[in-house]
């Protein structure tokens, strides 16, 4: 029983003694697929024994830190496991996240000497404890350091040395993708002139562009480029995701450079151009991007890129951010709605006139005769009335060309009676 429980995670076996296994249980912690701020980590300490024990103490810490190291130089020298993996370093720089600390098994008061005794057989020691609600660095373990947390049980003896088992909790910290400011598209331009001297062969250039900056693992990244050729060369254009990680380290800064994909598109010839309607590269499983931590940072960019012989690439980076919350849409779509809603309004702004167009005169749509026949001439006015007359007249034609009123479906006044007594007019 021993040798398998030896095997499983969080199991540690004694090796002689009354201790036959000593085993820390996380409850959700494989489900969940990992942990955030706020959120409880509960579970067991498992103990077996052979025979009788006595202890000093049972206690459990939960811990996290990030540190970086140095490969040369004095310093204290740290084991390859507490320095993120990398033989003989020298941990230089360390901040810490977490720091918890509980009791699991007290002595009673009657016991001597701080000692108390636990009987053979299986023992349980549930514990809880709750993580800071302040956003807590994601865990990652990078070349040069690593972001760790981890849930240790120690069990203390009053003579032997002391027993411990250690379990790690992956902590993320939640990157939202539909943040404004990760919904913007990204768009550079570059051009490079082939060739030396007089011997130049003609320019090479380049515009990419993405539609937002925040993507997810496992998404399409669209990529939109242009790639003009009037060199005298055959060129290759390609495009890659770079994870650059930043470690700060005795007031010295070291850098990490890797690509984690890549696609490649069809060669160019001479004098000719392509373009890149939306080719998808796809983010494999990668670290999220970390840029709150004060010695590392975990940042990524998407290159795009040209080949060419016998010269340098041409080269254009898109800043990318790696979250962890996907993209839902919404926000795009409420962005081209409204970008529509503001092209139609302008369409519609451009195709009415200032001022509207008046109706038709009656004169100009009907014949002579049919005007006088319907129109009963006017007498001339006297002399006493031709003042008032001609006042009256300019008032007329003062709005004789204005549009007619506005079609409503709502009476602007309305009436409370029933019925209207129909009025007809005779000229």
């Amino acid at each position: 029983m021993a040798a398998e429980a030896a095997a499983e995670p969080g199991l540690v076996p004694a090796a002689g003694g009354q201790v036959k296994v000593l085993a820390l249980v996380l409850e959700d912690g494989a489900q969940r697929g990992g942990y955030s701020s706020g959120d409880t980590v509960s579970g067991q300490v498992l103990l077996e024994l052979a025979g009788p024990l006595l202890l000093r103490a049972l206690r459990l810490e939960a811990t996290g830190r990030a540190w970086t190291v140095r490969t040369k130089g004095s310093g204290r020298v740290f084991s390859a496991q507490a320095c993120g993996g990398v033989p003989g370093a020298r941990r230089e720089a360390e901040v810490r996240f977490l720091d918890i600390r509980q009791s699991l098994a007290r002595r009673p008061p009657e016991g001597e000497d701080g000692l108390f005794l636990l009987e053979a057989g299986k023992h349980e020691f549930p514990f809880s404890f709750q993580l800071p609600q302040e956003p807590l660095v994601t865990s990652f373990s990078g070349k040069y350091g690593s972001i760790q947390y981890c849930v240790k049980a120690i069990l203390e003896k009053p003579v032997a040395p002391d027993q411990s088992v250690k379990r790690e909790l992956q902590v993320i910290n939640h990157v939202d993708v539909n943040s404004p400011a990760l919904l913007m598209p990204v768009l550079r331009s570059q051009e490079k002139m082939v060739g030396c001297w007089f011997f130049t062969s003609g320019p090479v250039s380049l515009s990419a562009k993405i539609e937002r900056k925040g993507y997810c693992n496992g998404e399409d990244i669209p990529i939109y480029a242009e790639i003009e050729n009037c060199s005298s060369r055959l060129i290759v254009p390609k495009a890659a995701i770079f994870q650059t990680q930043t470690y700060l380290a005795g007031g010295k800064t070291k850098t990490f450079r890797q690509m984690v994909a890549n696609v490649r598109g069809n060669p160019i010839a001479s004098g000719s151009t392509d373009t890149w309607n939306g080719k998808t590269l796809k983010i494999p499983p990668v670290t999220p991007s970390i840029l709150d931590c004060c010695i590392i940072r975990v940042e990524y960019s998407l290159a795009v890129y040209i080949l060419i012989p016998g010269a340098n690439k041409l080269i254009t980076e898109l800043p990318l951010v790696i979250g962890t919350i996907p993209y839902t849409g919404f926000s795009s779509r409420n962005s081209s709605v409204t970008s529509q809603f503001s092209m139609d309004m302008r369409w519609l702004a451009l195709t009415m006139p200032e001022h509207p167009e008046a109706p038709p005169n009656y004169a100009d749509v009907v014949s002579q005769e049919e005007f006088s026949r319907h129109v009963p001439a006017y007498p001339q006015p006297t002399d006493c009335e031709e003042q008032f007359y001609n006042r009256m007249f300019a008032c007329i034609r003062e709005f004789q060309f204005q549009p007619p009123p506005l079609y409503s479906e709502i009476d602007p006044h309305p009436t409370h009676r029933e019925e209207r007594q129909p009025v007809s007019f005779m000229l």
